[in-house]
């Protein structure tokens, strides 16, 4: 019996998951668990990228002290951040797309090209923290000066692992320079801005074998994690989805992007997906709930927490995807700031904060809707969120649509069956 294994990681943590075929029935089992997180390196936000790749080896020797027979192994993570290379030297530091050091260049970029434009290009829904302006950022800076490749960050952890840089399509399609009509990087942006040509490769499909890890071969999933969630994803009928973690990216699969002006104007982005388009909108997601939790109750549990917010009677929302969400120093005091009346208790904030979700939800479903002229009857819900009986009720009935809550690891599910695919 062959086994393959999934390091699936996100912005708050990692996990190690082998997977096996079982009379046709994928079976899985999580071997290895580590946390993750930004951390402020000189009033910057970034990632520790030297423990991501210890603790990516160490899960391996965990997986492999319990099957020795391991195929293939893959990683995926987040979008749009990177790793710099000099040669085999690593640039530190690895930036977070949390941090704010794109923010004086937007207008800049825009400058050389506009964003209509762009997301002409590329269909890429316009986010401060997109690939492209922090290369541009690098730039800016002289940190490209020397730079002989970057690497996305599942990228860059199979690097160190096999020692061959890859650049995988449906990662690649985060930063915001792909070409939505041909797949590869559009040379007509990287002109416009200015950036080193060299730095921009062919782009590899999900199911490349690439390299070998002391004998397991390394293989491409769909790096993006989203990709492989919606892989994941054991849908029975064309719905949209929502893959709920520290954010929400809710969308459909569609046979080619989605580029007009009404979905620019509602910020769709339009992602590469395994033989299909994303047509997908970023929502703040549980990023609201974790760091309400961090910062007003540490110690409660998740349950404890959702029976308090379905106890409160605090009927206030915020709009979720507001920009003072995205990295406040204080999570608390941004919901004070925004709300009229002032939540009371550990209840009403996290009632706030499901609510103003799941009407975020509802209003995306909406769009989505009008943008490609369905209508659907469903929303087809993985992550952790989807393990949250509370949210899914007011998503339920906010959108008016059958919620299909699966809580299921989706992520690593689609990151596993892309391997075995390949291994066929």
């Amino acid at each position: 019996m062959k086994h393959y294994l999934a390091v699936d990681i996100g912005a708050s943590s990692g996990r190690h998951i082998v997977g096996w075929m079982d009379n046709g029935e994928l079976k899985t089992e999580e071997i290895y668990r580590f946390p993750n997180g930004v951390i402020e390196q000189d009033r910057h936000l970034t990632w520790d990228i030297d423990a991501l790749t210890e603790h990516v080896k160490t899960g391996i020797d965990k997986a492999r002290e319990k099957y020795s027979d391991i195929e293939s192994l893959s990683v995926d993570t987040w979008g749009v951040d990177y790793v710099l290379l000099k040669g085999d030297e690593t640039v530190y530091p690895c930036y977070a797309y949390r941090d704010s050091r794109t923010e004086t260049v937007i207008d800049e970029v825009h400058g050389q090209m506009a964003f209509s434009e762009l997301y002409r290009r590329t269909g890429i829904q316009f986010q401060p923290f997109n690939t492209l302006y922090q290369l541009y950022a690098d730039k800016k800076t002289g940190r490209l000066e020397g730079v002989t490749d970057f690497l996305m960050v599942p990228e860059y952890l199979m690097y160190r692992l096999c020692g061959v840089e890859s650049h995988e399509y449906t990662n690649a399609t985060t930063g915001g320079m792909v070409s939505a009509e041909t797949g590869e990087f559009d040379r007509e942006i990287i002109k416009a801005l200015g950036l080193p040509d060299y730095l921009f490769h062919k782009l590899q499909q999900p199911g490349t074998v690439i390299g070998e890890y002391e004998g397991i071969k390394v293989v491409l999933c769909a790096t993006h994690d989203t990709g492989s969630a919606v892989e994941g994803i054991p849908m029975t009928e064309d719905a949209p989805y929502i893959s709920s973690g520290t954010w929400s990216l809710l969308g459909v699969k569609t046979p080619k992007p989605i580029t007009d002006a009404a979905s620019q104007a509602a910020n769709w982005s339009n992602e590469g997906g395994v033989g299909y388009n994303r047509y997908q909108k970023n929502i703040m997601g549980m990023w609201l709930v974790n760091r309400l939790r961090a910062e007003l109750c540490p110690d409660m549990p998740f349950g404890e927490i959702i029976a308090e917010a379905e106890e409160s009677s605090f009927e206030e929302t915020v709009d979720a995807n507001a920009q003072c969400f995205l990295a406040p120093e204080s999570m608390k005091e941004a919901f004070n700031d925004t709300l009229t009346g002032k939540p009371k208790t550990v209840g009403d904030y996290f009632r706030c904060a499901y609510k103003s979700l799941a009407l975020s939800y509802r209003d995306a479903v909406r769009e989505l809707e009008h943008n490609t002229g369905k209508s659907y009857d469903s929303i087809y819900i993985v992550g952790g969120g989807a393990k949250n009986a509370f949210l899914n009720r007011l998503t339920e009935e906010a959108s008016g649509k059958k919620v299909v809550a699966l809580p299921i690891e989706a992520t690593a599910i689609g990151n596993l069956k892309i391997q075995i695919q390949a291994d066929q």
